[in-house]
């Protein structure tokens, strides 16, 4: 089987930027007096649309969300096709995050640390300790040791993978699993 490389052909109208004519009349003017046409701000990754859009209430927040994520490094004009899993999942997880907070939510997340910078992944913990101490519930499938080793409750599936996984080795803290002869997981978190 042959696989045709990806053809991107940019739009005449718009160069490419993805914006109509229209947008580049919109401009957004801070409190300071600097104004960005709505390109230009889409064009900035989070961290500095955060700089230039701090007079912005719900901007700012919704932008500090992104970055608690350890996303400030995107640009907010991202295709979605560029994304990484882990980063569509972060970003799910910031719109979840901007809503009001029950305290009774479950997030089900599959690897989110994956390509994360270790202070990265930092900052994705101190999110994910947030939402369990406001009661909710959270439940990672990870490979990343650092995130395993903060856990409540572990789960240790295997030993192999496919077929030759899929069975409990160990469960509870990770200081159970550590004890857990056979676990490796349990042979990594000691």
């Amino acid at each position: 089987m042959q696989f045709l490389p990806d053809v991107n052909i940019p739009c005449p109208d718009c160069r490419g930027s993805r914006y109509g004519k229209d947008a580049s009349k919109i401009r957004c003017v801070t409190k300071s007096g600097e104004a960005y046409t709505l390109p230009e701000i889409m064009d900035m990754d989070v961290r500095t649309a955060l700089s230039a859009c701090k007079d912005w209430k719900l901007v700012s927040q919704r932008l500090n969300v992104l970055n608690s994520l350890g996303l400030g490094y995107l640009t907010l004009g991202q295709p979605c096709t560029t994304l990484s899993g882990g980063e569509s999942q972060r970003i799910k997880l910031s719109s979840e995050l901007s809503k009001r907070d029950t305290g009774r939510t479950l997030y089900i997340l599959d690897e989110p640390t994956t390509g994360l910078h270790f202070e990265d992944i930092r900052l994705l913990l101190d999110v994910l300790n947030k939402l369990v101490d406001r009661g909710n519930t959270v439940i990672v499938i990870e490979h990343n040791l650092d995130l395993i080793k903060t856990a409540d409750h572990i789960i240790d599936l295997g030993p192999e993978g496919g077929d030759k996984g899929g069975m409990i080795i160990a469960e509870g803290t990770p200081e159970q699993v550590a004890a857990t002869k056979g676990s490796y997981t349990g042979e990594y978190i000691k």
